[in-house]
């Protein structure tokens, strides 16, 4: 199935029910504080907008009718209303800056728990979802998302809120000292600005929805490309690969170009709507002032307020603009965390209780996709304590057991049973805690060789890690190297070769010491004299466990307690490995086959 990214909101999609979905990160509940901190922050907007009307606007109205009287002598007052107005002015700059920083733990707060959901909930979904989706197309989703939750608050509270707010006093006072005509004017004219600014938005936000898609395709094929280095490499695809991405980030500039000049059509619309406003109401009190109605200290009194909610208004279409990209943005988010995983623990289930270890698969039906079946009704019985090989073509679904045992996938039919329970009855975290497995592609987390060895059981000191290597033959390996266990193993593990990868796994899963291990082609990398080292180090940690082998190169099973070969999604032979050479059937082909293949390759040598 061809890897899927995430498909994005439109610009279309209801604004509301995003933003109701992110109401709970603004008002958190048990958050007693930083509910505090949220009214004392709006109550810091309430104060900067009331001294921002009353205080600044007045104080020059008072001051200017002062001196249009021509009475020299009330200097003073004067100066003082000057004064009071260049301290409105600051007042307001003060209270500002308070709000940001009362509020700045909220919105920190809210991205931290936001990030933290998402992450969680992308590490609850199923396999299948992570094997269609491109990861740095899913990574672009939460990182666009989670930034965009601190971004609209911001505007919500501190821009929207209050602009709404001052508009309201600006028309009460308009109302009160200039009549109906001029507070008409203003509602018309707000009214045009919010309209133009969202016909003309709504089509930017088209094109910047279009730049998105381009710039989440960019961003996925480079990390593709960036991980899949080696195989670049291996068909000398260097150009090929800088032409798809030089292409990609064409398409993007192409985009954005569209996106930011449309910018400048929104610009001039909007400054061709308050500045008409802006010369209409003053050219309103200046025909009242003519005729004895108001004073000249008017004309710079509605000035001072028209300015002032200009300023905001201003803003509207970039803070509209970002509203509604942040709430695109998080609707995509919101997709990831809407997308049930495909494997759940069932209500009230207990965690798995393993006595011995007994696993069984009974008639277990499954395939990853509903038109090509992998398993067909297989029945398999792997004793407690015992050692159970499972051989077969590719394809056969060898490491599709390992995935159903790990409940990676539900089967399609029948049952697996460990002790006797259902391992779909049982919470996926105490049957993951209770199986290790030695996987047959390794891969490594970017940090040091210390570390992937103790990821497998959280806590373990340094002894217990150097044990597992010691058991997994790779502490003369780390033994060797400058800086030993803090040997960083770069992405994936690529700088270190197959052979040591695996054996990082394997100690790995030493140090987990499950009672049920899986062995995935856990000696697929190794040379001939490692493998027989891991393979007798395996040996002694199989003792006591039920363990399953899942092989392809049968030197590696002819020990095993009992030997399983699959064909075409059921159990065509078992026994030992005496038994089943004696049957003269398919294992006997495949080990006659593999032998000539190694005589051949002995011969050569």
């Amino acid at each position: 199935m061809p890897p899927q990214s995430p498909s994005p909101a439109t610009p279309d999609q209801p604004l509301l029910p995003t933003l109701r979905r992110f109401l709970p990160y603004l008002w958190p509940a048990g958050e007693p504080m930083l509910r505090a901190r949220i009214a004392g922050a709006m109550l810091l907007v309430l104060a900067s907008k009331l001294v921002q009307v009353f205080g600044a606007a007045y104080t020059l109205k008072y001051a200017v009718d002062r001196m249009a009287s021509g009475d020299r002598s009330a200097v003073t007052l004067v100066m003082l209303l000057v004064a009071g107005y260049a301290a409105a002015r600051f007042g307001t700059t003060l209270f500002d800056n308070l709000r940001n920083a009362v509020f700045e733990r909220v919105g920190q707060d809210a991205t931290r728990r936001l990030a933290a959901d998402v992450f969680r909930h992308l590490h609850g979904l199923s396999l299948r979802f992570h094997l269609e989706r491109r990861t740095g197309a899913v990574t672009k989703v939460v990182e666009r998302g989670t930034k965009s939750i601190d971004t609209m608050l911001y505007f919500l509270l501190f821009n929207i809120a209050p602009t709404v707010l001052e508009l309201t006093l600006v028309l009460g006072i308009f109302w009160k000292s200039f009549g109906i005509a001029l507070v008409g004017a203003t509602v018309a004219m707000v009214a045009a600005y919010i309209w133009f600014t969202r016909i003309v938005t709504d089509w930017r936000n088209a094109l910047r929805t279009r730049m998105n898609d381009l710039d989440t395709g960019a961003v996925a094929h480079a990390v593709d490309s960036l991980l899949n280095f080696e195989t670049v490499k291996y068909f000398g695809a260097e150009a090929r690969e800088a032409r798809r991405y030089e292409t990609a980030v064409e398409a993007y500039a192409r985009a954005a170009t569209k996106s930011e000049n449309s910018l400048a059509w929104l610009n001039i619309g909007q400054a061709a709507i308050t500045n008409l406003m802006l010369g209409g109401g003053m050219a309103y009190v200046a025909w009242g002032w003519s005729r004895g109605n108001f004073s000249a200290g008017d004309v710079v009194f509605v000035s001072t307020l028209l300015a002032q909610l200009f300023r905001p208004l201003d803003l509207l279409g970039m803070v509209y603009r970002t509203i509604r990209q942040g709430a695109i943005d998080m609707a995509s988010m919101f997709e990831l965390i809407d997308t049930p995983p495909e494997v759940t623990d069932a209500a009230g289930a207990p965690a798995l209780l393993v006595g011995r270890g007994h696993v069984r698969f009974e008639n277990v039906r499954f395939g990853y996709e509903a038109e090509r079946p992998i398993l067909k009704g297989l029945d398999l019985d792997i004793p407690a304590g015992s050692t159970v090989a499972v051989v077969g073509s590719s394809g056969a679904g060898k490491s599709t057991l390992a995935r159903l045992l790990y409940r990676f996938y539900d089967v399609d039919g029948g049952r697996i049973t460990i002790d006797g329970q259902d391992v779909r009855a049982v919470t996926q975290a105490s049957l993951r805690a209770a199986i290790g497995i030695v996987p047959q592609d390794t891969v490594l987390f970017n940090e040091t060789i210390g570390y992937n060895i103790a990821y497998g059981r959280e806590g373990a000191g340094e002894a217990e890690v150097a044990r597992a290597a010691e058991g997994a033959a790779i502490a003369g390996f780390i033994a060797r190297q400058p800086d030993g266990y803090a040997t960083r193993v770069g992405e994936r593990g690529l700088k270190l070769s197959g052979g040591e990868k695996q054996r990082v796994a394997i100690a790995r899963t030493l140090l987990k010491d499950p009672p049920i291990l899986i062995l995935d082609e856990a000696t697929s990398a190794l040379d001939s004299r490692t493998e027989a080292d891991i393979l007798a180090t395996l040996e002694a940690v199989e003792r006591g466990r039920t363990t399953i082998v899942i092989a392809h190169r049968l030197s590696t099973v002819v020990g095993a307690d009992r030997i399983v070969v699959l064909d075409e999604g059921r159990v065509a032979e078992m026994g030992s490995h005496a038994e089943l050479l004696r049957r003269d059937g398919l294992y006997a082909a495949m080990w006659a086959r593999q032998a000539a293949e190694r005589d051949a390759a002995l011969a050569a040598a």
